[in-house]
């Protein structure tokens, strides 16, 4: 009997089609699916039904996406760069105007350009000369909490 007309074959070339997708993506995109059409194939070389080869094809799948993929992924990806807006998070600032969330006030000034600020603490008032950090970014506002020593 010709291996290639098996179950097996069959996933034996679904496996290499999607490793061959996986290399050419280079984006932990089709590798999940290959660690389990590979697990199936397997399982049709040893005698398990179609049901089950699917069955586990799926499984694998997932369970590999669900536990290797976020750690592929900080691992792997750990070197981009905060751009635009994104790369405001975490800058120290120096106020310009008092933050005060109840008064709707507050300004900072960022690279030279005035951007509208608010405190991440609702009761907390920040002076103007202080220097805050970025927390985040709500709308056109930076959201801000003051520097700790």
């Amino acid at each position: 009997m010709d291996l290639i007309s098996t179950p097996a074959g069959y996933w034996l070339i679904i496996t290499v089609v999607f490793a061959l997708i996986e290399l050419a993506t280079v984006g932990l995109v089709t590798i999940w699916f290959a660690a389990g059409s590979f697990v199936a194939m397997i399982l049709a070389l040893v005698g398990a039904g179609i049901p089950v080869q699917i069955a586990v094809f799926v499984l694998v799948s997932v369970i590999c996406i669900a536990a290797v993929r976020p750690l592929a992924t900080k691992h792997f990806n750990n070197k981009l760069t905060k751009t635009n807006i994104d790369s405001v998070i975490g800058k120290k600032l120096i106020v310009k105007t008092r933050i005060d969330n109840m008064n709707e006030s507050g300004k900072v000034e960022l690279e030279g350009s005035i951007w509208l600020a608010r405190s991440v603490d609702d009761d907390t008032v920040i002076s103007e000369g202080e220097e805050v950090v970025v927390e985040k970014i709500v709308g056109n506002k930076l959201m801000v909490k003051k520097v700790t020593d």
